[in-house]
This record gives structure tokens, C-alpha cells and sequence, in this order.
């Protein structure tokens, strides 16, 4: 390979074709013209002396040497974007970039935190991904964002993890409902109904099907629904039960109950994520220092769960 024909430009067109699996897409998103983008990864191939794309199904995919060189440029452009982060963070760490990627029940709680940090911080510019579990897991694997947020975390092998709110499941049921009445209510009294249910393998679906695996209980009808928001109608509608996450629950929810089940709410807790095989930028180690500090201003006393402190003190210790 002749590394003197390789240019940050050359690596940001291969990035963005990797990532986006289309020439089309990444001129695109680069604003260049598609001949362009495949002049480039011709140039490219040219200089590595291999091949680095395939396509299947209409779709660009990286062969082994693409693989490495893929990760090696990120590696490039990651180091490049936070030295200029560091300069920024000379001045005064008033401005900067950082993404974030979370799965769809955490976008209820986020702009919480987010709002009073924009606020403090205008200048700081934010990139929010939204998707289900198994799109941000694939988001985590390929190193994309500097934040993650999940309920149940992916591995932890190369990554440090931090509560900072509790997230208890709830069961609902539309309001009138039979045993909405009852002081209390067993979760058997419940398996007859149909439930509503997240995709397989979404965390709140996950953790409820482990609890009535431990519990010995096994559901009945059930009906998959594409979002909470589906969810939540369809239950208000008399469609059947449900469990989500209290924190998808508007304040005010006339036309649903919680249930008072048994052994309810399960609980479990939202978490920040970070890799540490990635460089944190300045601006995203600020957010976290600013909801270490601010979580009791912007949340509820009683979602708060903030162990924020050790994850920071853990990344100082890496730095």
C-alpha cells in the first residue's frame, strides 16, 4: 500500500460509504456527486491494492481488508476530531459535537437532561439517534456514536457503564378495567388477557418474559406492536394488557391504570454507556459531568438512581 496516496478526504468517502452501504447515499451526505464518491474508492482501491468492497443485495459491504481499513480510518478521523475537540476544550469548552445514541423509550427521558444542558451550553452541538434495541446494539458494535443509553446494557467487555435513573416496568390496563379496584393482584389473574408486546428482543419485552420465566408463568394470547405509543392506544382502547416503562406514561392518563400487580414494578435502570476503546470527546464527558450535577433539577426524586460519579471517576482513571 502506498500511504502517500491516501488523503483524509479519501477516508472520509470510504467512511461514509461503509456506513451508509451505498455510493448514492454518501455523496449524499458528503454533498458530492455520485461520480465523484466512486472516483474516490477507485482511487482508494488503487492505493491499498486490494479489495475493499462487495456488494450483496444491493447493498456495499466490506471485505477483510475493507474490515481493517474501515476501523483504521475511523481511527484516524476520531483522533483528528478530538484534537480539534481538545482545542476547542483550550478555549474555554464552551462549544464542540458529541452523538448519542438510545433506544426509543429513552427519548422519554433524555430532553429532561438534554434542555437545561442546551440551555447552559448552546454552543455545544448534539446528535441524537433514535432506534430499537437491536439497531443501537448494531450502533454500539460498529463504534458509531460516544454515548449509548440502554435499560439492559450490551456487554460490558470494552465499555464502562453508569446509572443515573430508575426505570420500573409497570402493568397497564385500560381504565375501568375489572381489577383496577383491587389492592392488590396476581399476575396469574392476568395471563388469560391478551398482552401487547414490544418486538423480540426490545429490553422492557426481554425483562418481563425473564420475570414470569422465574416466576414459573407463561402468557397467553399476546399482539406485537411496532411502539410504545401503539402500545400505550392500544391498551387505552381496550385492545389488552401491557408492560412499559412508567416513564412512557404521560402525567396525566385518564384512560389508563396501572395495575397494582404482585411483586410490580420490576425494576430496572437507564444507564449511560461509554467505549472505552473510543475517545470520549470533551463536550460528551461535559454532558455527563453536567447530569451528575443536575439530575436532582431535572428529574423526579424518585427516579433517581445517579452512580455517575464512579463512571467519571472511572474514566479520569483511563485517561
Amino acid at each position: 500500500m502506498n500511504v502517500r496516496h491516501l488523503t483524509f478526504r479519501l477516508l472520509q468517502v470510504y467512511v461514509a460509504v461503509v456506513r451508509s452501504g451505498s455510493v448514492s447515499e454518501a455523496a449524499r451526505q458528503l454533498h458530492l456527486t455520485q461520480p465523484t464518491v466512486s472516483q474516490q474508492l477507485k482511487r482508494l482501491g488503487e492505493a491499498v491494492g486490494e479489495p475493499l468492497l462487495e456488494s450483496r443485495r444491493g447493498r456495499l459491504t466490506t471485505t477483510e481488508a475493507g474490515t481493517e481499513l474501515y476501523r483504521a480510518s475511523r481511527e484516524v478521523l476520531d483522533r483528528f476530531d478530538d484534537f480539534e475537540d481538545y482545542l476547542v476544550a483550550l478555549r474555554g469548552g464552551e462549544r464542540g459535537r458529541f452523538s448519542i445514541a438510545l433506544v426509543n423509550t429513552a427519548q422519554y427521558v433524555l430532553p429532561r437532561l438534554l434542555g437545561p444542558y442546551s440551555q447552559a451550553f448552546p454552543e455545544v452541538d448534539v446528535t441524537l439517534h433514535i432506534g430499537n434495541r437491536r439497531q443501537m446494539l448494531t450502533r454500539f458494535e460498529r463504534q458509531d456514536d460516544d454515548l449509548y443509553i440502554f435499560s439492559h446494557p450490551p456487554s460490558l467487555a470494552h465499555a464502562l457503564a453508569g446509572r443515573f435513573l430508575r426505570n420500573p416496568l409497570v402493568v397497564i390496563a385500560p381504565r375501568g378495567h375489572a381489577l383496577a379496584t383491587r389492592e392488590r393482584v396476581a399476575m396469574s389473574e392476568l395471563l388469560a388477557e391478551r398482552f401487547l408486546l414490544r418486538e423480540p428482543g426490545s429490553a422492557t419485552r426481554m425483562l418481563f418474559e425473564s420475570w414470569l420465566q422465574e416466576q414459573g408463568l407463561s402468557l397467553g394470547a399476546t399482539l406485537q406492536m411496532a411502539s410504545n405509543e401503539a402500545i400505550r392506544v392500544g391498551v387505552a382502547s381496550g385492545m389488552g394488557l401491557a408492560v412499559l416503562s412508567e416513564h412512557v406514561l404521560p402525567p396525566e392518563h385518564p384512560d389508563l391504570v396501572i395495575l397494582p400487580v404482585e411483586g410490580w414494578p420490576i425494576e430496572s435502570h437507564w444507564q449511560f454507556i461509554v467505549r472505552r476503546d473510543r475517545r470520549l470527546p470533551h463536550a460528551a464527558l461535559g454532558f455527563l459531568t453536567f447530569a451528575q450535577g443536575h439530575l436532582g433539577e431535572c428529574v423526579e426524586a424518585r427516579f433517581i438512581s445517579n452512580e455517575l460519579g464512579a463512571m467519571l471517576a472511572g474514566l479520569g482513571s483511563g485517561a
